[in-house]
């Protein structure tokens, strides 16, 4: 069975509780990496500057504490394979839908595959407002 690694483990604990619940069930059925969490003013700033992120410090998900967005990717990381992407996309996506906790995919920011020129982080996961 797939599990954590320390590094992985230590990530997802900036995590919000719920995002943790999901990942903890996700790992049972598929492996994967928790690549980010929270992120600092400085990361946040970088992850603009470089195009991998549409919000400047404070406005992501990812700055909050403890964070409302993770970043995952599966193991081993092929960033490439988005088939692989769309897989682990399918088991959180489940899973939170079964544990009625309401999330947003970077690869269907509005309920549908990305159009082209939009943003497409198929390893973002975030909660939506309410949570």
């Amino acid at each position: 069975m797939p599990r954590f690694s320390q590094t992985s483990l230590s990530t997802l604990s900036t995590c919000n509780p719920l995002l943790e619940k999901i990942a903890k069930e996700a790992i049972t059925t598929v492996d994967f990496s928790i690549l980010c969490g929270h992120r600092t003013k400085d990361w946040q700033d970088k992850a603009f500057r470089e195009g991998k992120s549409t919000k400047k410090w404070s406005s992501s998900k990812h700055n909050s504490w403890p964070s409302k967005a993770f970043d995952i990717a599966p193991w081993p990381i092929d960033w490439e394979d988005e088939k692989r992407f769309f897989q682990l996309a399918i088991v959180i996506l489940f899973i939170a839908l079964e544990k009625n906790i309401p999330v947003r995919w970077g690869g269907a920011w509005d309920g549908v595959p990305n159009k082209k020129g939009q943003l497409n982080d198929l390893g973002h996961f975030e909660l939506l407002e309410n949570c």
